[in-house]
């Protein structure tokens, strides 16, 4: 496993190094270098680090949770109001819809299994996303208009929608029937996300405080271990509960963050912001080189030419979602236009599901997979792209 560790992270940073000098997004070369050392091609990887490579996209995913919670300004958020609830779901309802009206005429597979494979593809990646909203705000880039915390948190939900009708979809897929109150597990597992959170993120602010009065000061190291302590449970709660009460890790991590920022010293969460970003330089190899080993691009080869045009006419249909949740804001085309490209990279997700269906021995599980792949090498670098080259100048 130590020899695998050191394979990710010197053949991450070096193929990031070399993208980045022919002015290319640093992910693009960690997600190709997770290709190249993965069990797919040069397979340098130990299967025990595969084997556990879910766990460590996840710390990875956790560790920008926490910086994104510590960034995000609630009096913005709460100026952005209805887009950000819009984009929680509208975007992906509309491509998922786009995959039930073409995937059966392009691809020759079932309605069902349609569903299932746009709610595969539908989930905007929060790896590729959150970090470039992160710095935008940081460097007060659209934050006149609060365009990057809009799809910061329109990101941070849209993955727990998509994954709730994920399961949904693969049950009816299985024969089994689909229960309303799967579909009430959506907003439950947000508001008890949202609510477990931020009193956590309350409950360290005072004892922090606290132990300021009584000058016991706890380190920001001691601070920052146990705020990503705390992280790790809330999203091992997510898995405990699951089947009992619906329950987002994802956003609890964020809220924890959000309400410890609002309630503590901007001095405090300041430095933990400081020492996350100095955390997330290795998380962030971790997480896209394992993404990357997860990708079979032999998958791909059974997609073709139909598979390409059915994620364009998705994204193009996912299109129209985003521009009617963005409905009302004072935005201009070019902003509009932002929005949309911010919208279209995938990553995390597809890695994690894609290859669910055909465990789970649907007849379409191969396709899904290989359209799921051809998604995170198509999307992928395109977001990127799009994002690190258009928001200077439209924006």
């Amino acid at each position: 496993m130590l020899a695998s560790l050191g394979f990710i992270f010197l053949f991450g940073l070096l193929f990031a190094s070399l993208f980045q000098r022919v002015n290319l997004p640093r992910i693009i070369g960690m997600l190709l270098a997770g290709i190249l050392i993965g069990p797919f091609a040069l397979n340098l990887l130990d299967a025990t680090i595969l084997e556990i490579s879910g766990d460590l996209r996840r710390i990875a995913l956790i560790v920008i949770l926490l910086k994104a919670g510590l960034t995000l300004n609630l009096a913005d958020l709460k100026k952005v109001g209805r887009p950000a609830i819009l984009m929680a779901f509208l975007p992906a309802s509309f491509e998922i819809v786009a995959y039930y009206l073409l995937a059966p005429s392009l691809l020759g597979i079932s309605p069902i299994d349609a569903l299932v494979m746009g709610a595969v593809l539908a989930a905007v990646s929060p790896a590729v996303v959150i970090p470039r909203m992160v710095y935008m705000i940081e460097n007060g880039v659209g934050s006149e208009k609060k365009i990057p915390q809009l799809i910061l948190a329109g990101a941070s939900c849209d993955d727990i929608f998509v994954i709730v009708l994920f399961s949904s979809f693969t049950s009816m897929a299985q024969g089994q029937q689909l229960s309303a109150i799967s579909f009430l597990n959506i907003p439950l597992s947000i508001i008890l996300g949202l609510l477990m959170g931020a009193g956590l993120g309350l409950v360290l602010s005072y004892l922090w405080e606290w132990f300021a009065v009584k000058k016991r000061a706890v380190r920001s190291s001691l601070k920052l271990l146990i705020l990503l302590s705390l992280a790790f449970l809330l999203m091992a709660l997510e898995g405990w509960l699951d089947g009992w009460i619906p329950f987002s890790g994802l956003l609890a991590v964020v809220s924890m963050a959000v309400a410890l920022k609002v309630k503590s010293p901007h001095a405090v969460t300041s430095h933990l912001s400081e020492k996350m970003s100095k955390v997330w330089l290795g998380a962030e190899v971790l997480l896209f080189v394992l993404v990357g080993a997860a990708v079979d691009v032999r998958y791909t080869l059974g997609a073709g030419l139909m598979a390409v045009l059915l994620i364009f006419g998705a994204l193009l249909i996912r299109t129209i979602g985003v521009m009617l949740s963005l409905y009302g804001m004072p935005l201009s085309p070019k902003e509009k236009l932002f929005c949309v490209i911010a919208y279209l990279p995938k990553a995390t997700v597809q890695a994690a599901i894609g290859s669910v269906p055909l465990s789970l021995g649907l007849e379409s599980g191969p396709i899904i997979l290989a359209v799921a792949v051809l998604g995170i090498l198509i999307t992928a670098p395109l977001g990127a792209i799009g994002i690190d080259y258009s928001y200077k100048k439209l924006l």
